[in-house]
Formats: structure tokens, sequence, C-alpha cells
């Protein structure tokens, strides 16, 4: 059983806006050690871990996937937005002082409320994503799929419709693909003939940007590309969010300074299982290393 120690930190009641972060140059973190949190409902994070680590390589990060509790998406909001505070406070504990929440459903629903209750720096993955996906359409048809809680949100088609009132957002929910990717079956010939069903829709409205509004789905890409259309451009917004992050340390020497370098990253989850630790593999080109939290890491719970 895994036991971790609360890191102590001061930190000026600060909140940051992501997208716009909101910053105070005189802020100090006094901690033992500062790294970079990033947590999903389960593997798909990991995507952004990589990004990160390719993008970053020389810093620290503390991941956590909730693979115990895996898809966020058919959850309730109150349910989200329970899980998206514990694993928040979680990544705090290990010494994390800069969060990304790799997780569109989290972002769609709970973002904005971790923004105003936790005092460090939070990213999510929407943001970014719509600014590129704007910025690359030459036709304003932009394609989005994503999680039911994701869809339903209406997040994204704000965000563009915000930026572009003009642009015509077709949006569609893949509640399949997440449980199979956590399942690793991420060549399998059932994946392709429910990508092809999801798909097609979009691809008869011609969409020229196609926003993969789900960490996992980067896993799927390649297939993804080949049913929308080799001409479509491809938005990975995990890609996206660590040249975020990275715009962001870069204009914040603060913080960036008193980020640890060269020291071993972490891999927390909720639960282990065989096609995980595959995924990992692949995701990072390397074996990795999954720590699995102890079963009452989230007594403190939230739902009540």
């Amino acid at each position: 059983m895994l036991t971790f120690p609360r890191i102590h930190c001061i930190v000026p009641g600060i909140f940051y806006i992501v997208s716009g972060l909101v910053y105070n140059p005189d802020i100090s973190f006094f901690c033992e050690f500062i790294m970079i949190g990033i947590f999903d409902s389960g593997v798909g994070g990991m995507t952004v871990a990589k990004a990160v680590e390719q993008l970053l390589p020389q810093y620290r990060i503390a991941y956590f996937g909730d693979l115990a509790r895996t898809p966020y998406g058919s959850k309730s909001p109150e349910t989200i937005i329970a899980y998206a505070r514990q694993n928040t406070e979680f990544l705090l504990d290990q010494g994390a002082r800069i969060i990304i929440v790799a997780c569109n459903t989290v972002a769609s629903v709970a973002s904005e409320i971790l923004q105003q209750e936790f005092s460090v720096p939070i990213f999510e993955v929407i943001s970014p994503a719509v600014g590129k996906a704007v910025t690359t359409s030459r036709s304003g048809r932009i394609g989005v799929i994503g999680t039911r809680a994701t869809i339903k949100s209406g997040v994204y088609e704000k965000k563009i419709l915000a930026k572009q009132p003009g642009y015509t957002v077709y949006s569609q929910a893949c509640p399949l693909l997440v449980p199979l990717v956590e399942e690793g079956w991420l060549n399998k010939r059932e994946t392709k003939m429910i990508l092809r069903r999801y798909l097609q829709p979009l691809r008869l409205r011609q969409v020229d940007t196609f926003v993969l509004g789900c960490t996992h789905y980067p896993l799927l890409k390649e297939l993804i590309q080949a049913r929308i259309g080799k001409r479509v451009a491809i938005i990975d917004s995990s890609e996206v969010v660590a040249e975020s992050l990275a715009l962001f340390l870069k204009n914040n020497p603060a913080i960036e300074q008193q980020l640890e370098r060269n020291g071993e990253s972490h891999y927390y989850v909720s639960d282990v299982t065989d096609a995980a630790v595959d995924i990992a593999r692949k995701v990072f080109g390397r074996p990795i290393k999954l720590e699995k939290v102890a079963s009452d890491i989230f007594n403190r719970s939230h739902l009540s």
C-alpha cells in the first residue's frame, strides 16, 4: 500500500484562468519540490503526458489515471466534478503545482470550478484545441468528436462560435471509443467498424478541420484520419495543450524556475490492468511503471 505525504506550500489566493491566464508576478511557491500534474479518467491522458515530456523533457511529471472509475463520459456532472476535485487534491499531495486537466469530459464540466477552488495554474485541453481549430480551418466547417458529456455540454461549439460566429460546428458523441481504447482494441475490426459509423455523418458534412475532443482519441488517430479523409486537418488536444504550457512557462519564469528538473516522473493509477500497461508502453515507446494508489485514497469524498 502506498502512502503519500502532503507537500506543504504557501500559495497566494490567485486564481488562474487558462487561455488568458491571470498571473501575479509576485507569486512564490515555497515547496520541497514542484511537479507538473496531469490527470485523466484513464489511459488517454498519457498522450498529454507524452506530449509534455517531448516538448519539456527537463521537468518532472505526476500523472494520475483513474482507471477504476473510467469512463467519465457517462457520469453525471455532479460525479464528474467530485472526481475532478479528488484527482486535483491527489496530485497536489504529490507535489504538483501546475495541473493539466487531460480529460475533455472534466474540462467541459468542471474546469471553471477547479480554477475557482484551487490557487494553482490549471490548464484544460479544450481552449487550446479550439484556438488551433479556428486558425486552421479554411472553410469554417469544423467537426468535433467526444464523449457524451463533452458533446452534450456544447462547449466546443460555444467556444468556436465565440471566436468565429460565422463558422459551423458539427459534433458527434462517440461513447464506445473510450472503452475500446481502455481495452487496448486499437486496431481491431470492431473498432474500425464503429469508427466508420461514427465518422460517416461528419465526412458527409465536408468538414476541413476535425477536433479530437477526447485525449483517448489520439491513440486512434491513424484510423480516424483514414476514415474522415486525408485532406482533413486533425487537431490533437494533447499536442496543443503542451504547447500552451510551454508558452506559459516561458512567459512566467518565476514559476518555471521552481519546477524540479531531471528527476523521476510518476505515473499513478487507481487500478492496474494488462491493457493499461500495454497502452502506456505504446504511448511512450518504453515500459512505464504504473503505481497503483491505495484504494482508500479518495475517502475524502466530495459526493456528499
